[in-house]
């Protein structure tokens, strides 16, 4: 099992977030076999604030339910620091219930997606999104969640909700 300093900050008026260890218990299966030992920030933050860094970062002036950034260390600083994750918590609940998904099994589906954007996956091309999403359905089923690319007759359950 990795090493994990985990910073959750919640900037979020939204009252049905996961648990810090729900959090970490998410991160730790992402990093698997990726890493031996990491350092991350997860912001929860609402629209307005992720709506800002979405238009100064990506161009994107809208909510958008994860952000990665990830550390841009030189080659000769050897730190385990990935990076920051800011998730958007009216998001992730909408798109839950639009998608008819628990929410706890989104919440680790976006927390997943974005731990893996911070290890240099990504889904910008057919064949890494093929790659990121194999890696991503892969974990979330070490975690008992269903995969989230099917269509859902019924919300999934994740542990500990």
């Amino acid at each position: 099992m990795p090493e994990l300093h985990l910073d959750v900050q919640r900037a979020s008026r939204a009252t049905a977030l996961p648990t810090d260890e729900q959090i970490r218990q998410w991160v730790l299966a992402a990093l698997e076999g990726h890493r031996d030992e990491a350092e991350l920030s997860i912001r929860i933050v609402d629209e307005a604030e992720s709506q800002q860094l979405n238009r100064d970062y990506r161009g994107k002036d809208k909510p958008t339910n994860v952000l990665s950034f990830p550390a841009e260390l030189p080659e000769e600083v050897d730190l385990p620091l990935l990076g920051d994750l800011v998730i958007c918590a009216p998001v992730v609940a909408r798109e839950a219930e639009e998608q008819h998904k628990a929410s706890p099994a989104h919440w680790a589906h976006m927390v997943v997606h974005g731990t893996l954007h911070l290890l240099g996956y990504d889904h910008i091309e057919d064949a890494e999104a093929e790659i990121m999403e194999g890696l991503e359905v892969k974990v979330l089923a070490g975690l008992g969640i269903a995969d989230p690319y099917q269509p859902a007759d019924r919300p999934t359950e994740a542990p500990g909700a």
